[in-house]
């Protein structure tokens, strides 16, 4: 029998890229759409990928990168205008007859949030399940657990793990487990036609528990230390990561401080029941993290680590309300958190013995 060819979007990235590994190791054509040829599409080139060049903002780039392509993982592009290129991505997709979509949404997708990444990512939600004939499925983890081990260095290098969240919870996902979710979809997406999944995973943990549980990895003290946000604007700038990642994030911190993340226990079987494995624990994320180059406890790693420590007081952090209205975001008349929200509320609360599936698109 002949597998249908899958359409990957956002291929280069982290959880992307796992997803082409593991439909390749099944046995699926795959194509993946990329901004420019660069080692990284090389590299999925050499790998059997069909690489394509596509403007995600171009509807006849676009149609050309899904023709002959009968099902789809979507990731909206981390973009201001994101809204933008997925209704180019809509309307290419009907023009070239897709059979299916798998698109990554939010946990906190909702209309009024102050984030303007999730006021865009459900207005997708909603967009894609317009689209008849097309089946759509959504992914809507909460938090990942590669937000918690960007700082793997700090912990594995300089026995400190830096603490945003307070005493908030969270389960944390793998990119693998939301890659082995979104392939077990795609092969079957007739099964999951208008359903909305929230993977997790299997225990919640707070900023102290994740300290613990990466000391035990990098087998020395970690000390959970409470980074006052200031000073991760500091942290932010002076790694060069998106402004527009950072803006959206604060909101984040605040939802898991809040317990946005620990509503119906906050801990689904989703994982399990669709792959048939149990979510990772977040150890064994951890482990991985920490074999990492930039965590590797070499001379040279350690003195970085410790020059970046003491420079960050020094560097100027992200003015973010300045950026947001710099780049003249449409802000909702009445902006509030996902948990702050009664219809956000109604729609993402299940029975506490049931919490693996969410009915349909979230409200």
């Amino acid at each position: 029998m002949t597998l249908p060819l899958i359409l990957v979007t956002g291929a280069t990235g982290k959880t992307g890229g796992a997803i082409v590994t593991q439909l390749l190791d099944a046995g699926y054509p795959v194509r993946a759409t990329v901004r420019s040829r660069d080692t990284r599409s090389e590299a999925l080139d050499r790998r059997g990928v069909e690489t394509v060049v596509a403007d995600m903002f171009d509807p006849d780039q676009m149609v050309e990168a899904l023709r002959g392509a009968k099902r789809a993982y979507y990731l909206p592009a981390f973009h201001p205008y994101m809204i933008q290129a997925a209704a180019t991505f809509a309307v290419a997709a009907r023009e070239a007859r897709l059979e299916a979509i798998v698109q990554m949404g939010q946990w906190l997708s909702h209309r009024a949030h102050p984030a303007i990444m999730t006021r865009q990512t459900w207005l997708v939600d909603h967009l894609f399940a317009e689209l008849r004939g097309i089946s759509h499925t959504i992914l809507n983890p909460g938090m990942f657990a590669d937000n918690f081990l960007r700082t793997m260095d700090f912990a594995a290098l300089l026995g400190i793990y830096p603490n945003l969240t307070g005493a908030g919870r969270a389960a944390p996902v793998s990119n693998e487990d939301m890659a082995r979710v979104a392939v077990a979809v795609l092969k079957a997406p007739e099964r999951h036609a208008g359903m909305s999944y929230r993977p997790t995973g299997p225990l919640l943990l707070s900023g102290r528990d994740m300290a613990r549980i990466i000391a035990g990895v990098v087998r020395h003290p970690v000390v959970p230390w409470d980074l006052p946000f200031w000073m991760f604007r500091k942290v932010a700038q002076q790694q060069r990561i998106d402004p527009l990642q950072i803006s959206g994030f604060r909101h984040y911190i605040e939802e898991m401080r809040r317990g946005t993340f620990e509503i119906d226990g906050g801990v689904t079987d989703v994982v399990e029941a669709l792959t048939g494995t149990p979510a990772e624990t977040f150890k064994t994320t951890a482990r991985r993290y920490a074999a990492m180059t930039f965590a590797r406890p070499t001379v040279g790693n350690r003195l970085k680590a410790i020059f970046n420590f003491n420079l960050t007081p020094f560097y100027p952090g992200y003015d973010l309300d300045r950026w947001d209205r710099r780049l003249g975001f449409p802000i909702p008349p009445n902006p509030s958190l996902s948990i702050d929200d009664a219809t956000w509320r109604d729609g993402h609360s299940v029975s506490g013995r049931q919490p693996s599936v969410t009915q349909a698109v979230p409200g």
